[in-house]
């Protein structure tokens, strides 16, 4: 793994040096990147004359913030890992390969050092109460436990980056950080860092109002949807008996070696682990971590970046699959039709492809807006599609009449970007009465549930 070092650093003249020799000592493919953010006192004078050749310095001409700074580094970085680390010595240089080395074992995706549970100089009581009550808020918003949400030494996986964005300049930058690693259920892990903290006389510049702006952007990022697909999955994830109304309706269509196509976090594997081979597949490299977390892999289960818009049928066809399954995917899919075709021919004669996609094209709303659906089918149209790509369809009816009300209320009306949880929660409760449905066979419905078989 090649670890990206940001160095953010305002008047640091006097550590800077010492910083950038222990970090360059660090033994870790790296790259280190300072950013200046218009310091006044020589620090970005001596950065343009040092010989670093290992080193690249980014300068702001006048003072911005820790995360404006960061800001500027992040967009520059081309390591696997980023770590953070301060330029004025209360953190050590040398901490940083053993917060690495969580994330390159495949236990964490973000990782803090923790001041409270490491070595560290005994500093001001007032920045350890401050530091308490935002971790508090922290723990409380976002249900989880959280020693140092502060802390200068924080790591993470670089793909993070591909998606957050930070709206602060200053110190603000922990608490979106935060924020939006609990919202994506990122894996966090805490460890021990050293700790030498500094008095305002020694030069530190956090402030109290600094704690106070991390109290509201956590209140205020609690309740800002940050990624609707993602909050989508997690708000499904506790609606047992929904997915199990969803599967139970494609179950007996299933063979014995399985590509789940779009697994998510893995909501209906979870119904697929007694088969012979099951593939977990997804194109988001945050829900193939989530998968390999949450399920064990082995000879009857594996976990594979898979992109649905294209399949690579030469590495997947040793794997013998009889059976692929897409719930919710093809909608994703620029080019549903190529992505068919591939499917078709990586099918062994007599495979089937069991689908589950949005219906009817009148519903198209925000919420298949903010889930990137490119479009909603009508019956015929994926009948076509199917036969286009060389399937005989065995099995095709909607699926779901209960849930068009909601998302037509939620999606056309009041223009919503994310489902409501308390919603989705009183939908479980009732899919025992909604199953009645199965019964009646209606020509409408919020899904269309396909099987295609090769002939």
């Amino acid at each position: 793994m090649k670890v990206s070092i940001v160095i953010p650093v305002y008047n640091e003249v006097n550590t800077l040096p010492e910083v950038l020799r222990r970090a360059r000592a660090v033994p870790l493919d790296k790259e280190i990147l300072v950013v200046d953010d218009g310091s006044t006192d020589g620090t970005a004078e001596w950065l343009r004359g040092a010989d670093l050749p290992s080193v690249r310095a980014l300068l702001h001409p006048r003072n911005r913030g820790k995360g404006a700074a960061l800001r500027t580094g992040f967009a520059q970085v081309t390591g696997d890992v980023v770590a953070i680390q301060d330029g004025d010595l209360e953190y050590s240089p040398e901490e940083i390969p053993r917060l690495v080395a969580l994330i390159a074992e495949g236990k964490a995706d973000v990782v803090y050092g923790s001041r409270f549970s490491g070595r560290h100089r005994v500093f001001m009581f007032t920045h350890a109460l401050g530091n308490k009550l935002v971790n508090l808020a922290a723990n409380v918003l976002y249900n989880t436990f959280l020693s140092d949400l502060m802390t200068g030494h924080k790591v993470f996986r670089a793909t993070i980056l591909s998606e957050f964005r930070h709206r602060s300049d200053r110190f603000g930058f922990e608490a979106e950080f935060t924020a939006y690693v609990f919202k994506r259920h990122l894996r966090v892990y805490e460890a021990p860092t050293e700790y030498a903290g500094r008095t305002y006389a020694e030069g530190k510049k956090v402030k109290w109002s600094d704690g106070l702006e991390a109290l509201w952007i956590l209140l205020r990022e609690r309740f800002r949807p940050v990624h609707a697909g993602q909050e989508t999955l997690d708000t499904l994830a506790g609606a047992d008996r929904l997915n199990r109304w969803l599967f139970d309706q494609v179950k007996d269509f299933l063979g014995e070696r399985v590509l789940e196509i779009g697994s998510g976090v893995g909501n209906l594997t979870k119904f697929l682990l007694s088969r012979k081979l099951v593939v977990a597949s997804d194109v988001d490299p945050h829900h193939l971590d989530r998968l390999r977390h949450r399920f064990v892999e082995g000879e009857s289960f594996r976990v594979l970046a898979v992109d649905a818009g294209d399949i690579d049928v030469a590495a997947l066809a040793p794997l013998g699959l009889d059976t692929v399954m897409g719930l919710n995917v093809l909608e994703h899919v620029r080019d549903d039709e190529r992505a068919l075709a591939h499917l078709h021919d990586l099918l062994p004669a007599g495979g089937r492809v069991v689908l589950l996609v949005p219906a009817l094209t009148s519903l198209y709303g925000s919420l298949d807006a903010a889930l990137d659906h490119h479009r909603r089918y009508g019956r015929e149209e994926l009948r076509e599609k199917l036969e286009r790509a060389g399937f005989r369809v065995e099995h095709l009816r909607f699926f779901n009449v209960p849930g068009m009300l909601g998302w037509w209320l939620n999606g056309k009306v009041l223009r919503r970007r994310v489902l409501p949880g308390a919603q989705v929660k009183l939908f479980d409760l009732l899919v025992p009465i909604f199953r009645l449905e199965e019964r009646l066979r209606l020509p409408f419905g919020l899904s269309l549930i396909a099987v295609g078989r090769k002939p």
